[in-house]
């Protein structure tokens, strides 16, 4: 797909977190949906948090999890985007980079559970939108279904680790603030 004609969305450090989020997502852009994006400081930010809220993690295994990302997607990184950060008002400072970081790769949509720190009229300033994760799957599964469908299958056949049924990846998903989703993979 032409990355020109690619939907670009950076995604928020908050909804790289749950491991359930982290893959339904981007399982759909690895069906072309749309071209993700993210930073260094973003991926700290998930990392870290993710270690300190959970002691049967290793930092080590969340380094692979995320050299596998920016493997398979190997223009998400993006850098150089400090220059932007002076710009940009907030209400939370420490969100800036997140934006930052959107108006260097030209993304149309954030998608973030933090939509309060993410003024409308802030982005709007720079053709961006603040999404959350259950409507952005849902707005994906409705431009393309066949292909959201596909991407909810090879998550669920990849989770051998323990397995799960269906059933229980859509509780999962549910317990993530994704019902709407659940409900449309049902």
């Amino acid at each position: 797909m032409d990355e020109k004609t690619t939907l670009i969305v950076v995604l928020d450090a908050c909804v790289l977190y749950p491991a359930s989020m982290r893959d339904i997502l981007l399982r759909l852009a690895r069906m072309g949906l749309y071209a993700p994006k993210w930073s260094d400081e973003i991926n700290a930010e998930w990392m870290r948090n993710l270690l300190k809220n959970r002691d049967d993690l290793k930092k080590e295994t969340l380094e692979r999890t995320l050299g596998r990302m920016n493997t398979v997607f190997d223009k998400a990184n993006v850098t150089d985007f400090d220059h932007h950060i002076p710009i940009i008002q907030l209400p939370d400072l420490d969100g800036r980079h997140v934006v930052a970081c959107a108006i260097e790769c030209e993304a149309e949509i954030i998608v973030t559970k933090n939509l309060k720190d993410f003024l409308k009229e802030e982005l709007e300033k720079f053709n961006i939108t603040a999404q959350y994760p259950d409507d952005f799957i849902c707005d994906l599964f409705e431009s393309d279904k066949e292909a959201a469908i596909i991407a909810f299958k090879k998550q669920l056949e990849s989770l051998k680790n323990p397995p799960q049924t269906k059933e229980e990846l859509l509780q999962t998903f549910k317990r993530n603030d994704l019902p709407k989703a659940a409900e449309l993979f049902k």
